[in-house]
Protein backbone atom coordinates (compact mmCIF):
# COMPACT_ATOMS: atom_id res chain seq x y z
CA UNK A 1 0.00 0.00 0.00
CA UNK A 2 1.52 3.73 -0.78
CA UNK A 3 1.69 5.52 2.04
CA UNK A 4 0.88 8.86 -0.32
CA UNK A 5 -2.43 6.94 -1.83
CA UNK A 6 -5.11 8.57 0.78
CA UNK A 7 -7.52 6.44 -0.73
CA UNK A 8 -5.62 3.07 0.08
CA UNK A 9 -5.07 3.99 3.41
CA UNK A 10 -8.59 4.97 4.35
CA UNK A 11 -9.53 1.87 3.49
CA UNK A 12 -6.93 -0.14 4.42
CA UNK A 13 -7.75 1.74 8.44
CA UNK A 14 -11.41 0.85 7.45
CA UNK A 15 -10.42 -2.74 7.69
CA UNK A 16 -8.37 -2.84 10.39
CA UNK A 17 -10.61 -1.17 12.64
CA UNK A 18 -13.37 -3.13 11.49
CA UNK A 19 -11.67 -6.42 12.71
CA UNK A 20 -10.91 -4.06 16.15
CA UNK A 21 -14.17 -3.99 16.94
CA UNK A 22 -14.75 -7.17 16.14
CA UNK A 23 -12.69 -8.31 18.70
CA UNK A 24 -13.96 -6.00 20.93
CA UNK A 25 -17.34 -7.37 20.21
CA UNK A 26 -16.31 -10.65 21.67
CA UNK A 27 -16.08 -9.65 25.56
CA UNK A 28 -18.39 -6.93 25.05
CA UNK A 29 -22.20 -7.40 24.54
CA UNK A 30 -24.07 -4.96 22.79
CA UNK A 31 -23.10 -1.31 23.33
CA UNK A 32 -22.20 -0.80 19.76
CA UNK A 33 -22.59 3.18 20.23
CA UNK A 34 -20.03 3.14 23.44
CA UNK A 35 -17.55 0.77 22.16
CA UNK A 36 -18.12 3.14 18.92
CA UNK A 37 -17.32 6.33 21.15
CA UNK A 38 -14.60 5.28 22.84
CA UNK A 39 -12.63 4.58 19.68
CA UNK A 40 -13.87 7.73 18.31
CA UNK A 41 -12.07 9.54 21.86
CA UNK A 42 -9.09 7.31 21.31
CA UNK A 43 -8.56 7.90 17.47
CA UNK A 44 -8.79 11.43 17.86
CA UNK A 45 -6.11 11.68 20.43
CA UNK A 46 -8.50 12.73 23.13
CA UNK A 47 -9.65 11.45 26.60
CA UNK A 48 -13.07 10.32 27.35
CA UNK A 49 -15.64 10.28 30.36
CA UNK A 50 -17.57 7.64 30.86
CA UNK A 51 -21.26 8.32 33.04
CA UNK A 52 -23.31 5.11 34.14
CA UNK A 53 -23.98 3.10 36.82
CA UNK A 54 -22.17 0.60 38.15
CA UNK A 55 -22.02 -3.10 36.99
CA UNK A 56 -22.30 -1.69 32.97
CA UNK A 57 -18.55 -3.32 32.00
CA UNK A 58 -16.66 0.19 31.94
CA UNK A 59 -13.85 -1.62 33.62
CA UNK A 60 -14.02 -4.56 30.88
CA UNK A 61 -13.92 -2.50 27.86
CA UNK A 62 -10.64 -0.08 29.41
CA UNK A 63 -9.17 -4.15 29.66
CA UNK A 64 -10.40 -5.08 26.03
CA UNK A 65 -9.65 -1.96 24.31
CA UNK A 66 -5.90 -2.15 25.85
CA UNK A 67 -5.43 -5.37 24.65
CA UNK A 68 -7.08 -4.87 20.93
CA UNK A 69 -5.49 -1.64 20.50
CA UNK A 70 -1.67 -3.38 21.72
CA UNK A 71 -1.65 -0.60 24.65
CA UNK A 72 -0.48 -1.37 28.42
CA UNK A 73 -3.30 -0.08 30.48
CA UNK A 74 -3.73 0.44 34.38
CA UNK A 75 -6.20 1.42 36.87
CA UNK A 76 -6.78 3.85 39.71
CA UNK A 77 -9.24 3.28 42.20
CA UNK A 78 -10.15 7.49 43.27
CA UNK A 79 -10.49 7.63 46.87
CA UNK A 80 -10.66 10.79 48.86
CA UNK A 81 -7.69 10.08 50.46
CA UNK A 82 -5.29 9.22 46.76
CA UNK A 83 -2.88 11.82 46.66
CA UNK A 84 -1.28 13.31 43.45
CA UNK A 85 1.62 11.27 44.28
CA UNK A 86 0.06 8.19 43.95
CA UNK A 87 -0.80 9.04 40.41
CA UNK A 88 2.04 10.75 39.06
CA UNK A 89 4.52 9.15 41.63
CA UNK A 90 7.57 10.16 43.74
CA UNK A 91 11.31 10.43 44.51
CA UNK A 92 12.34 8.14 47.35
CA UNK A 93 15.50 8.61 49.24
CA UNK A 94 18.15 5.43 47.82
CA UNK A 95 21.09 3.88 50.07
CA UNK A 96 23.26 2.30 47.36
CA UNK A 97 25.57 -0.96 48.71
CA UNK A 98 28.50 1.79 49.51
CA UNK A 99 26.54 3.77 51.77
CA UNK A 100 26.21 6.55 49.06
CA UNK A 101 22.11 7.68 48.95
CA UNK A 102 20.74 9.77 46.01
CA UNK A 103 17.00 10.24 45.41
CA UNK A 104 15.70 7.52 42.89
CA UNK A 105 12.26 8.56 40.65
CA UNK A 106 9.73 5.89 41.01
CA UNK A 107 6.93 6.50 38.47
CA UNK A 108 3.62 6.29 39.00
CA UNK A 109 0.60 4.58 37.50
CA UNK A 110 0.26 7.18 34.98
CA UNK A 111 3.10 6.18 33.04
CA UNK A 112 1.47 3.93 30.90
CA UNK A 113 -0.87 4.06 27.49
CA UNK A 114 -4.45 3.86 28.46
CA UNK A 115 -5.33 4.84 32.23
CA UNK A 116 -8.53 4.14 33.61
CA UNK A 117 -9.18 7.21 36.62
CA UNK A 118 -12.48 4.95 38.02
CA UNK A 119 -14.72 7.33 40.02
CA UNK A 120 -12.78 10.26 39.18
CA UNK A 121 -15.18 12.48 41.25
CA UNK A 122 -13.95 10.71 44.17
CA UNK A 123 -10.90 12.10 44.83
CA UNK A 124 -9.88 15.75 46.31
CA UNK A 125 -9.43 18.58 43.86
CA UNK A 126 -6.29 18.94 43.84
CA UNK A 127 -5.66 15.21 42.91
CA UNK A 128 -8.08 15.42 40.01
CA UNK A 129 -5.79 18.36 39.11
CA UNK A 130 -2.99 16.35 38.99
CA UNK A 131 -4.61 13.98 36.82
CA UNK A 132 -6.29 16.37 34.94
CA UNK A 133 -2.95 18.70 34.00
CA UNK A 134 -1.18 15.65 33.01
CA UNK A 135 -3.75 15.24 30.26
CA UNK A 136 -3.30 18.04 28.88
CA UNK A 137 0.52 18.11 28.76
CA UNK A 138 0.84 14.65 28.32
CA UNK A 139 3.69 15.11 31.21
CA UNK A 140 4.02 15.52 34.55
CA UNK A 141 6.51 17.59 36.92
CA UNK A 142 8.11 15.63 39.97
CA UNK A 143 10.61 17.60 42.10
CA UNK A 144 11.03 20.34 39.69
CA UNK A 145 11.64 17.70 37.15
CA UNK A 146 9.31 17.55 34.08
CA UNK A 147 8.96 13.86 32.87
CA UNK A 148 7.05 13.05 29.47
CA UNK A 149 4.50 10.54 29.42
CA UNK A 150 4.70 7.50 26.69
CA UNK A 151 2.54 8.00 23.60
CA UNK A 152 0.20 7.55 22.21
CA UNK A 153 -1.67 8.50 25.67
CA UNK A 154 -5.13 8.25 26.81
CA UNK A 155 -7.21 8.35 30.07
CA UNK A 156 -10.73 6.80 29.94
CA UNK A 157 -12.47 8.06 33.32
CA UNK A 158 -15.59 6.95 35.00
CA UNK A 159 -18.34 8.33 37.00
CA UNK A 160 -21.67 7.28 38.84
CA UNK A 161 -24.16 9.66 38.03
CA UNK A 162 -26.47 7.97 41.28
CA UNK A 163 -24.06 8.34 44.44
CA UNK A 164 -23.10 11.59 44.77
CA UNK A 165 -22.31 11.81 48.75
CA UNK A 166 -18.94 12.56 49.74
CA UNK A 167 -17.83 13.48 45.93
CA UNK A 168 -16.10 16.39 44.20
CA UNK A 169 -17.34 17.48 40.96
CA UNK A 170 -15.28 18.23 38.48
CA UNK A 171 -15.27 21.70 37.68
CA UNK A 172 -16.78 23.00 34.22
CA UNK A 173 -12.91 23.76 33.37
CA UNK A 174 -11.62 20.28 34.29
CA UNK A 175 -14.56 18.71 32.28
CA UNK A 176 -13.68 20.75 29.59
CA UNK A 177 -10.48 18.07 28.73
CA UNK A 178 -12.18 15.19 28.20
CA UNK A 179 -12.92 15.17 24.50
CA UNK A 180 -16.31 13.34 24.36
CA UNK A 181 -18.59 12.37 27.89
CA UNK A 182 -20.09 8.87 26.55
CA UNK A 183 -23.33 8.12 28.59
CA UNK A 184 -23.80 4.41 28.95
CA UNK A 185 -27.21 2.98 30.03
CA UNK A 186 -28.18 -0.13 30.68
CA UNK A 187 -28.48 -2.96 28.20
CA UNK A 188 -31.87 -4.23 26.18
CA UNK A 189 -33.25 -6.92 27.48
CA UNK A 190 -31.63 -9.54 23.96
CA UNK A 191 -28.58 -8.25 24.75
CA UNK A 192 -28.23 -8.55 28.68
CA UNK A 193 -29.54 -12.50 27.87
CA UNK A 194 -26.65 -12.70 25.32
CA UNK A 195 -24.21 -11.14 28.16
CA UNK A 196 -25.63 -13.95 31.10
CA UNK A 197 -24.40 -16.65 28.48
CA UNK A 198 -21.11 -14.96 27.54
CA UNK A 199 -20.41 -14.28 30.83
CA UNK A 200 -21.43 -16.99 33.53
CA UNK A 201 -20.32 -19.87 31.83
CA UNK A 202 -16.95 -22.41 32.21
CA UNK A 203 -14.63 -19.85 30.00
CA UNK A 204 -15.00 -16.50 28.40
CA UNK A 205 -14.35 -15.40 25.28
CA UNK A 206 -10.66 -13.99 24.94
CA UNK A 207 -9.87 -10.43 22.40
CA UNK A 208 -7.21 -11.00 20.54
CA UNK A 209 -4.39 -7.89 19.86
CA UNK A 210 -5.05 -5.97 16.46
CA UNK A 211 -3.28 -2.64 16.88
CA UNK A 212 0.38 -1.54 18.46
CA UNK A 213 1.14 1.96 19.54
CA UNK A 214 3.12 2.79 16.03
CA UNK A 215 0.18 1.68 14.20
CA UNK A 216 -2.53 3.38 16.47
CA UNK A 217 -0.15 6.78 16.43
CA UNK A 218 -0.29 6.40 12.11
CA UNK A 219 -4.20 6.56 12.38
CA UNK A 220 -4.71 9.11 14.29
CA UNK A 221 -1.90 11.16 12.11
CA UNK A 222 -5.05 9.84 9.39
CA UNK A 223 -7.76 11.44 11.26
CA UNK A 224 -6.02 14.65 11.19
CA UNK A 225 -5.20 14.65 7.67
CA UNK A 226 -9.02 13.52 6.71
CA UNK A 227 -10.47 16.17 4.52
CA UNK A 228 -13.84 17.78 6.43
CA UNK A 229 -16.53 19.05 3.48
CA UNK A 230 -17.50 22.98 4.25
CA UNK A 231 -21.09 21.95 4.61
CA UNK A 232 -19.58 19.67 7.56
CA UNK A 233 -17.83 21.95 9.09
CA UNK A 234 -20.38 25.15 8.85
CA UNK A 235 -22.46 22.62 10.31
CA UNK A 236 -20.72 22.71 13.59
CA UNK A 237 -19.97 26.17 13.73
CA UNK A 238 -23.47 26.26 13.53
CA UNK A 239 -24.58 24.26 16.39
CA UNK A 240 -21.39 25.48 19.01
CA UNK A 241 -22.52 29.02 18.33
CA UNK A 242 -26.20 28.02 18.67
CA UNK A 243 -25.94 26.39 22.14
CA UNK A 244 -24.07 29.75 23.51
CA UNK A 245 -26.40 31.99 25.55
CA UNK A 246 -26.60 35.33 24.60
CA UNK A 247 -24.54 34.98 21.25
CA UNK A 248 -26.41 36.35 18.22
CA UNK A 249 -26.50 33.07 16.53
CA UNK A 250 -28.12 31.17 19.60
CA UNK A 251 -31.26 28.85 19.27
CA UNK A 252 -34.52 29.25 21.51
CA UNK A 253 -33.22 26.58 23.36
CA UNK A 254 -30.08 27.98 24.15
CA UNK A 255 -31.96 30.17 26.89
CA UNK A 256 -32.33 27.31 29.11
CA UNK A 257 -28.61 27.35 29.81
CA UNK A 258 -26.25 29.09 32.42
CA UNK A 259 -23.70 28.72 29.53
CA UNK A 260 -22.74 27.01 26.21
CA UNK A 261 -19.87 25.15 24.64
CA UNK A 262 -16.68 27.39 23.76
CA UNK A 263 -14.64 26.43 20.86
CA UNK A 264 -13.06 23.36 22.32
CA UNK A 265 -16.43 21.70 21.43
CA UNK A 266 -15.97 22.35 18.39
CA UNK A 267 -12.42 21.02 18.01
CA UNK A 268 -13.44 18.43 19.79
CA UNK A 269 -16.60 17.31 16.83
CA UNK A 270 -14.31 18.41 14.38
CA UNK A 271 -12.20 15.66 15.14
CA UNK A 272 -14.50 12.85 16.44
CA UNK A 273 -16.27 13.35 13.25
CA UNK A 274 -13.73 12.44 11.15
CA UNK A 275 -12.88 9.66 13.36
CA UNK A 276 -16.13 7.98 13.63
CA UNK A 277 -16.08 8.57 9.09
CA UNK A 278 -12.75 6.55 9.69
CA UNK A 279 -14.21 3.47 11.39
CA UNK A 280 -16.67 3.60 9.19
CA UNK A 281 -14.62 2.80 6.07
CA UNK A 282 -15.98 6.81 4.60
CA UNK A 283 -13.64 9.27 2.75
CA UNK A 284 -15.26 12.04 4.63
CA UNK A 285 -17.42 12.96 7.55
CA UNK A 286 -21.14 13.62 7.26
CA UNK A 287 -23.72 15.72 8.79
CA UNK A 288 -25.23 12.86 9.81
CA UNK A 289 -21.65 12.26 12.16
CA UNK A 290 -22.10 15.85 13.53
CA UNK A 291 -25.55 14.97 14.69
CA UNK A 292 -24.61 11.57 16.40
CA UNK A 293 -21.76 13.12 18.06
CA UNK A 294 -23.02 16.04 19.23
CA UNK A 295 -24.22 15.04 23.10
CA UNK A 296 -21.11 13.13 23.25
CA UNK A 297 -19.18 16.16 22.60
CA UNK A 298 -21.09 18.89 24.11
CA UNK A 299 -23.50 17.41 27.15
CA UNK A 300 -20.05 17.85 29.58
CA UNK A 301 -18.95 21.36 28.48
CA UNK A 302 -23.17 22.82 28.91
CA UNK A 303 -24.93 23.77 32.08
CA UNK A 304 -28.80 23.91 32.55
CA UNK A 305 -30.07 27.53 34.52
CA UNK A 306 -31.64 26.96 37.53
CA UNK A 307 -35.17 27.60 36.30
CA UNK A 308 -34.60 24.71 33.70
CA UNK A 309 -33.51 22.26 35.99
CA UNK A 310 -36.50 23.11 38.07
CA UNK A 311 -39.20 22.51 34.91
CA UNK A 312 -37.36 19.08 34.71
CA UNK A 313 -35.44 20.08 30.97
CA UNK A 314 -32.14 18.11 30.13
CA UNK A 315 -28.96 18.94 28.98
CA UNK A 316 -29.75 16.19 26.04
CA UNK A 317 -33.35 17.41 25.61
CA UNK A 318 -31.72 21.04 25.02
CA UNK A 319 -29.18 19.38 23.00
CA UNK A 320 -31.91 17.64 20.71
CA UNK A 321 -33.58 20.42 20.57
CA UNK A 322 -31.28 22.69 19.21
CA UNK A 323 -29.66 19.48 16.69
CA UNK A 324 -33.20 18.97 15.15
CA UNK A 325 -33.58 23.11 14.65
CA UNK A 326 -30.35 23.13 12.38
CA UNK A 327 -31.08 20.10 10.50
CA UNK A 328 -34.66 21.47 9.62
CA UNK A 329 -33.29 24.83 8.84
CA UNK A 330 -30.75 23.16 6.65
CA UNK A 331 -33.24 21.17 5.00
CA UNK A 332 -34.89 24.15 4.18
Amino acid sequence: MSDTDPVARIEAAGETLARARAEIARRIVGQDAVVEQALTAILSGGHALLVGVPGLAKTRLVETLGTVLGLDEARIQFTPDLMPADILGSEVLETAADGSRAFKFIPGPIFTRLLMADEINRASPRTQSALLQAMQERAVTVAGQQRALDTPFHVLATQNPIEQEGTYPLPEAQLDRFLLQIDIDYPSRDEERAILLATTGAAEQRAETVLDPDSLRDLQALVREMPVGEEVMEAILTLVRAARPGEPEAAPAAARLAFGPGPRAAQALMLAVRARALMQGRFAPSLDDVTALAPAALTHRMALTFAARAEGATIRSVIDEITQAHRMEAAA
